[in-house]
């Protein structure tokens, strides 16, 4: 009888790894502590931190120290990123908070942007840190609502357990996704293709960018320069997405 191979075991992590690890398990505890606090009852901390210590894991062995970003700054979006998908996927969650997961993801994805293009060009004087700062708070914001507005009906939404909007808040919400919807078709058309099918036609992020052939970087580049001529087109019509 012919004895089946042996698995082979993986090799292991390395000093560096280990020492990230480290050094982010803290992160990862306070980051649950953080979400737990925004999403009340619908998750627990255990959970979190289990979806978290995952998170941190691939971070850390995934983390490219030439690109510049600190280790802590660039896992926390991953870590925040992992937490809110575990959330997103708990079911019968109230429909408040299902807008309010799009919203934060969106807002996220900009801060991870502006991470790594502030270690490719750091700003110089504490006036260009303070215009770069508002700059990437109000595309932020943008995100947020274009996240929140733009989340269509489905099984999740279908089956949420709080009302719906009042009539006033319908039509609200409507004009002003209007003027967003203008606002996205004059922008370049990878920029609106991208912000489209992300949002409009609800399409993963990672599979928007796939289908447009854009890394991942670039498609979340993309995706910052786009909101922000949105909230810039907005803005210059009263609105200020905030």
């Amino acid at each position: 009888m012919v004895e089946p191979p042996t698995p082979l075991k993986p090799a292991p992590d390395s000093p560096e790894v280990l020492a990230r690890l480290k050094d982010g398990l803290e992160l990862v505890d306070m980051l649950a502590r953080q979400i737990r606090r925004q999403f009340g009852p619908y998750v627990q901390f255990d959970d979190l931190a289990s979806q978290g210590r995952e998170a941190l894991l691939a971070a850390a062995r995934s983390f490219e120290p030439d690109r510049g970003v600190p280790f802590r700054r660039w896992a926390n979006l991953r870590i925040r990123g992992a937490m809110i998908d575990a959330v997103r996927s708990h079911g019968n969650l109230p429909r408040r908070v299902y807008r309010k997961l799009r919203a934060v993801q969106a807002a996220d994805r900009v801060h991870e942007n502006a991470a790594e293009e502030q270690a490719a060009a750091p700003v110089r004087t504490d006036t260009d840190a303070d215009a770069k700062i508002a700059d990437q708070l109000g595309t932020a914001a943008m995100a947020m609502a274009l996240g929140f507005l733009t989340m269509r009906s489905g099984e999740a939404l279908d089956h949420a357990h709080d009302t719906k909007d009042t009539p006033e808040e319908a039509v609200g919400r409507a004009e002003l996704l209007e003027r967003i919807r203008a606002a996205i078709a004059e922008r370049p058309d990878a920029e609106r293709r991208l912000l489209e099918r992300h949002y409009f036609e609800d399409v993963q992020f990672d599979e928007t960018a796939r289908e447009l052939g854009l890394s991942k970087s670039w498609a979340s580049r993309l995706h910052a320069r786009a909101i922000e001529g949105v909230a810039r087109a907005l803005k210059r019509g009263g609105i200020d997405g905030s």
